[in-house]
């Protein structure tokens, strides 16, 4: 197919608005590792330990400038090898847009001869992508990371997970969650992809990163200049744009010299076969083009993105949603027949789109937060979505396939868990298991007559007290009920004695009573 059918393509003329000036945006600004707030360029940050239950703080050695890479949060690597998520779970207003920015600066926090770390990042039930800051950490930089997400529910989980790839703890330094204006990328269906930042730059400009407040979201617009093309530098005031570029970066572009095509690579490295969004953003000053036109093709790797685009002082955004791009990338800017000013661009954004992973069904997920909220000490992991990503689900859950992600066995056994088992177990009806042995579990058992599913309960060896439900006996496939060696009560109910089928142990229960024949 080609990919000029792939393609979803607009041009906007805009005519120049006045917009009031920023206010710092709808932001949730989390400083990893901080034991207390601080205010950092203007901007309110927060300690992280309200929005994670796992981790140590740790301090970086290494000499910064950055307050917000002072510190990190580590998450340990599990001892028998398997691959876990830790996640930060920020509550957020449900059908919004959010920014999100991860900030990784290493530190040597694992020790000043362990090189950093590669590892996964994800948010909520999708796989974002790998965090490998090694290059970045080589010439002293911290590396970010930026995406676009829908807000599905009423929280947001960001996770980092370890991996195969290296043997040393993942870590954070800062998260940032910046909620939208609803017009931004807003041809995008973000309820079946998000977006990942691959470069957003201000071409001709040569400064430090443009950012809050010039960018009201506190989008990063990185410098990008050529050394064959002409920067123009000039103070030009544009608004009401589409995505809502900062107005800053219209004062510089990049030009051909004269009357001639304008050809470079951008982004300024290879990508990956996938499918693209990409933005690009023009404008011009009135008075420097007199009586000129500055009309000109727009084409990414010799096809073409957009015919005729003529350049006004009022500008113009041109947009693909969806591109399919692989390897280094050449822009051309080519000069129609009777333009007679040389073409120019003052910016670009381009985001790979990802396909969202799916979310397990929020009944369930309710349920098992209950349960890990009646839990002393759940498993670390037991945060952000149990069942996605499918490699990362909480540790002793089982999860279904298919499109309606659902729990379908718990098995906790010899996990050190202690407090009590919530009723909310109950909700979780696509159970077919629960395995919870050899813990220190106490309290009641819970009624379960709800879980028609159910076919196995091993709760032996914990301190489970009060009667054993003679609900138990209603469950129509329930063919193991282990309950020895706890300190459970009364009269074993008569139903479960005579339910044909089920291996039934309840020895070691000193107070527990056959029923009198």
């Amino acid at each position: 197919m080609s990919p000029l059918l792939l393609l979803l393509l607009t041009v906007f003329s805009l005519l120049s608005s006045s917009l009031s000036q920023p206010s710092s945006p709808s932001a949730i600004l989390i400083d990893c590792g901080a034991s207390s707030s601080s205010v950092i360029d203007g901007r309110q940050w927060q300690p992280d330990e309200n929005f994670v239950s796992s981790g140590t703080p740790k301090n970086v050695s290494d000499q910064v400038l950055d307050e917000i890479l002072f510190t990190v949060r580590s998450f340990p690597l599990s001892l028998d090898g398997t691959h876990h998520k830790f996640c930060y779970v920020m509550s957020v207003s449900r059908g919004w847009k959010y920014m999100i920015r991860t900030t990784y600066y290493y530190g040597g926090v694992n020790g000043k001869g362990t090189p950093p770390p590669v590892f996964d990042q994800i948010v909520d039930g999708t796989l974002w992508g790998i965090v490998n800051t090694t290059a970045d950490y080589a010439d002293g930089l911290a590396s970010y990371y930026e995406g676009v997400f829908l807000a599905q529910g009423k929280s947001i989980s960001v996770c980092v997970a370890s991996n195969s790839y290296t043997t040393s703890d993942p870590f954070i330094s800062a998260l940032e969650l910046v909620r939208l204006d609803g017009t931004l990328y807003n041809s995008t269906d973000f309820t079946t992809v998000g977006m990942s930042l691959v470069a957003r730059h201000a071409f001709g400009y040569s400064g430090p990163i443009i950012r809050f407040p010039d960018d009201q979201f506190d989008r990063f617009w990185e410098p990008y200049s050529l050394n064959s093309t002409v920067p123009n530098n000039r103070k030009l005031e544009v608004s009401g744009f589409w995505n809502l570029p900062p107005s800053r970066i219209f004062n510089t572009d990049l030009r051909a010299t004269q009357v001639q095509p304008l050809e470079f690579t951008w982004p300024p490295m290879p990508l990956k076969m996938a499918t693209y969004y990409i933005a690009l953003y023009f404008a011009h000053d009135s008075d420097s083009m007199g009586d000129g036109s500055r009309v000109f093709d727009v084409s990414v790797n010799g096809i073409t993105y957009y015919k005729e685009l003529s350049v006004t002082p009022a500008g113009a955004v041109i947009f693909a949603s969806r591109w399919p791009l692989e390897g280094l990338t050449t822009l051309a800017l080519s000069p129609r027949s009777g333009s007679n000013l040389p073409p120019l661009i003052n910016g670009g954004e381009m985001f790979e789109l990802l396909s969202l992973g799916g979310k397990t069904l929020v009944r369930d997920v309710t349920a098992l937060n209950a349960i890990k909220n009646s839990f002393k000490n759940a498993p670390a992991d037991w945060s952000g979505d149990p069942c996605l990503p499918k490699n990362y689900s909480w540790s002793g859950i089982s999860c279904s396939e298919g499109p309606r992600i659902r729990v379908v066995a718990l098995n906790l056994t010899n996990m050190g868990v202690s407090g009590s088992l919530a009723p909310a177990v109950a909700k979780l009806t696509a159970l077919s298991s629960i395995w919870l042995g050899n813990n220190s579990l106490s309290g009641s058992l819970p009624d379960f007559s709800s879980l028609k599913r159910l076919e196995s309960l091993h709760f032996e060896d914990n301190l489970f007290s009060g009667s054993i439900p003679s609900s138990l006996g209603g469950v129509p496939h329930l063919r193991e009920l282990f309950l020895q060696n706890n300190n459970l009560t009364g009269q074993v109910p008569s139903n479960l004695l005579q339910k044909p089928g089920l291996n039934l142990r309840t020895s070691g229960n000193p107070f527990l009573t056959q029923p009198s024949r």
